[in-house]
C-alpha cells in the first residue's frame, strides 16, 4: 500500500500509538500563552522577531542564522539540488518534495558516511531518525559535508534527547542545515511550528525563498515560549515511557526485534506478521492505533512503529500485541 501518515491510522482510536507527538497534549503553559496572544495574533500580520531571537538564544546561534518555517517539512522545498540523496529508512516527505535518490541502510540502520555517492549535492538524514529511532553520532553526520554539497539534518525528534549530545544545531558548519520541529515535543501538529539553522548567508537565501508571512502568529508564539527548561520535563517523561515500553515488548514478544531508539517511539519487527492487517485489527477490535512501517524504504511488512504513552495505556498495547502478534 502507499505510505499513510500516522494520523490517518489514529482516527477513531481510543489509544493513539500511531502519531509520534508527545503524550498528554500541549502543555498548560503553552495553551495559556496561546490564549493570551490570540486576539493580537489574529489581528496583525505575523512578526517573527521575538520567535527568532528565542530560537537563536536556545541554540547559541545568531538570529541571522535562524529561518522560521511552517513546520519543518517546509524546509525540504527550499533547497534545490541536481542530485539529491535521502538516507533511509526515513520520513518520506523529502522523497516527495525532492524526487531524490535513496541510500538505504541495513539493520541496525546506523550511518556510514561512505555509502553516500560523492556526486550527491544534497544529502538528507534524520537524527534521531523516524521511524528507527536511531541517534547517529554527530561526527558521522558532519562527515557527510564537503564542498559543493548541502547536508540537511532533520532533527525533528532531537528535543526528546536529554542534553542533545549528537545535535549539530549549535554549530554553524559550512553547508550544514539543521531542521527542527516543535510540533512533536509540544504536541501541536495543527500549529506547524518549525525552523532551520544555517550559516547566515545560506539562511538569508533560504529565508528569501519562502512565501511572504510564512509562519502564522500563533506558531511564532509557541516558538517564543518553548525554552529548553520547559521542554526538559516533557523529554524526560518520553524517555522513561519509551524505555518501559521497549522492556515490556521484549518480555511479551520474545520473537520480535525491538529497536529502542532515542526518541518517543519504538520500532518493532514482528516476523511473519502483516503490520497493516495487525493495525486494522487492533483499531477495530481493541481501539488501539499503531503505525505500520512497511512503506518506509528498507523496512518490511512486519515492521510497526509504536509511540510510547506510559502506564496502563502502554500495558494495554503490549497485552493486545501479545495476543495478536
Amino acid at each position: 500500500m502507499s505510505d499513510v501518515h500516522g494520523d490517518v491510522w489514529a482516527r477513531g482510536a481510543a489509544a493513539d500509538h500511531a502519531v509520534n507527538v508527545a503524550t498528554g497534549g500541549p502543555p498548560a503553559w503553552l495553551l495559556e500563552a496561546l490564549r493570551d496572544a490570540l486576539a493580537g495574533a489574529v489581528a496583525a500580520y505575523p512578526d517573527e522577531r521575538e520567535a527568532v531571537a528565542a530560537v537563536a538564544a536556545r541554540h547559541g546561534r545568531h538570529p541571522a542564522e535562524v529561518v522560521m518555517l511552517n513546520g519543518a517539512a517546509q524546509g525540504y522545498g527550499l533547497l534545490g539540488a541536481r542530485r539529491p540523496v535521502v538516507i533511509h529508512p526515513q520520513f518520506m516527505e523529502p522523497d516527495r518534495v525532492l524526487g531524490a535518490e535513496r541510500v538505504v541502510l541495513s539493520d541496525p540502520y546506523m550511518l556510514d558516511p561512505g555509502v553516500v555517492p560523492e556526486e550527491a549535492d544534497l544529502v538528507v538524514i534524520g537524527n534521531p531518525t523516524n521511524p528507527t529511532g536511531v541517534l547517529h553520532p554527530r561526527g558521522a553526520v558532519a562527515a557527510l559535508a564537503r564542498e559543493g554539497r548541502t547536508v540537511l539534518v532533520d532533527e525533528a525528534f532531537m528535543d526528546f534527547v536529554p542534553g542533545e549530545p549528537e545535535s549539530l544545531a549549535g554549530e554553524a558548519l559550512p553547508g550544514v542545515v539543521v531542521l527542527r520541529s516543535l510540533t512533536k515535543i509540544l504536541a501541536v501538529p495543527g500549529l506547524r511550528v518549525g525552523y532551520l539553522l544555517a550559516e547566515a548567508g545560506l539562511a538569508q537565501r533560504l529565508r528569501e525563498a519562502r512565501q511572504a508571512w510564512a509562519v502564522n502568529a500563533l506558531a511564532l508564539v509557541a516558538a517564543r515560549e518553548a525554552t529548553a527548561e520547559r521542554l526538559a520535563p516533557i523529554a524526560a517523561r518520553a524517555q522513561q515511557d519509551r524505555a518501559a515500553l521497549a522492556q515490556g515488548l521484549r518480555a511479551a514478544l520474545p520473537g520480535a526485534t525491538v529497536h529502542d531508539g532515542a526518541a518517543n517511539f519504538v520500532l518493532v519487527h514482528l516476523p511473519h506478521v502483516d503490520g497493516v492487517e495487525l493495525a486494522r485489527v487492533l483499531r477495530a477490535e481493541d481501539g488501539i492505533a499503531i503505525r505500520p512501517a512497511g512503506t518506509f524504504p528498507g523496512l518490511g511488512p512486519g515492521h510497526v512503529r509504536l509511540t510510547a504513552r506510559g502506564g496502563e495505556v502502554d500495558a494495554r498495547l503490549v497485552a493486545a500485541l501479545s495476543r495478536r502478534a
